[in-house]
């Protein structure tokens, strides 16, 4: 069989494992790009030494593996609010990219695992390959494997709440407040202890009062327009302001819903992550 037909198909998953590692949409992209480089490079000796095709699936991991902890060996350390204990460069992940919903939480939390411990986990506990596995694609023993990836369970949040079947309607009452400029209407379908955040600005607004001010303050003073996306398996918006005659893109926002109650929003301020959503960098006014 071809490379193509071989690795094709395992893109979306390796972008996804990448993304867990590096918690960066710009260099799991990266990191996938330069696993396809290497592995088409070495594929023909490689694969004359694969008894089994499905071989290729480790042998790809491998590489992409080790191509993210060289990225996260030259990394600076990120900058982390504490309150809100997420990295401040952390970037969300179009559920269309990967076919796999990646939840933000997990993400979040992964990146305050040292790189090794973290590629352990993921390949042990979300990518099913054995301890023995684990151990050869790592370069490390089985024991160490076992022992790193004890110590990172203790330290990650339980699962979220799959969305309900209300989220839907949830999601378009949300999408018309904001472009109505209803902020009573957005405050009242948010939770007691909603939160609001703005990666990369550190500000987070807790509860229902401040993002209220928040909102009073700044964006309600505008107009927006909102386009439905989906990232980490939550629903999401592309969001657009209104500047003179043209709607430019502001922020994609991850919108996390506790039965019809917002209780999460994460407002990406990069409007570079438009395409990768298949969205356009700006709408015509109506």
């Amino acid at each position: 069989m071809t490379f193509e037909a071989l690795a094709g198909p395992l893109r979306g998953e390796l972008l996804a494992h990448c993304y867990r590692m590096l918690g960066s949409l710009y260099d799991a992209e990266d990191a996938v790009q330069e696993t396809y480089l290497r592995a088409w490079k070495a594929f023909e000796k490689a694969f004359d030494r694969l008894e089994d095709p499905a071989g290729v699936r480790p042998w790809l991991y491998r590489i992409a593996t080790n191509r993210c902890l060289s990225m996260l060996g030259r990394r600076e350390p990120p900058a982390v609010d504490p309150s809100a204990g997420e990295p401040l460069w952390l970037q969300p992940m179009p559920d269309a990219l990967t076919g796999i919903s990646v939840e933000l939480a997990f993400v979040a939390a992964l990146q305050h695992l040292r790189p090794v411990p973290r590629a352990a986990l993921l390949l042990r506990e979300v990518l099913g390959f054995s301890a023995a596995e684990t151990a050869g694609l790592l370069g490390t023993t089985v024991a160490a494997v076992n022992s790193a990836v004890q110590r990172a369970r203790k330290i990650l949040p339980a699962p979220s709440p799959s969305p309900t079947p209300d989220v839907a309607a949830a999601a378009g009452a949300y999408r018309a407040a904001w472009e109505a400029g209803d902020v009573d209407a957005i405050v009242g379908m948010l939770a007691d202890d909603a939160k609001y955040s703005m990666p990369p600005l550190p500000e987070v607004y807790r509860g229902t009062a401040a993002i209220r001010t928040f909102l009073l303050d700044g964006p309600a003073a505008h107009r927006w327009r909102f386009l439905p996306a989906r990232a980490n398996g939550r629903p999401a918006f592309g969001t657009y302001l209104l500047g003179g005659a043209t709607f430019r893109a502001a922020s994609i926002d991850v919108v996390t819903f506790t039965g019809a109650r917002v209780s999460e929003v994460v407002s990406f301020l990069d409007p570079a992550l438009f395409p990768f959503f298949g969205l356009p960098g700006s709408l015509r006014a109506r």
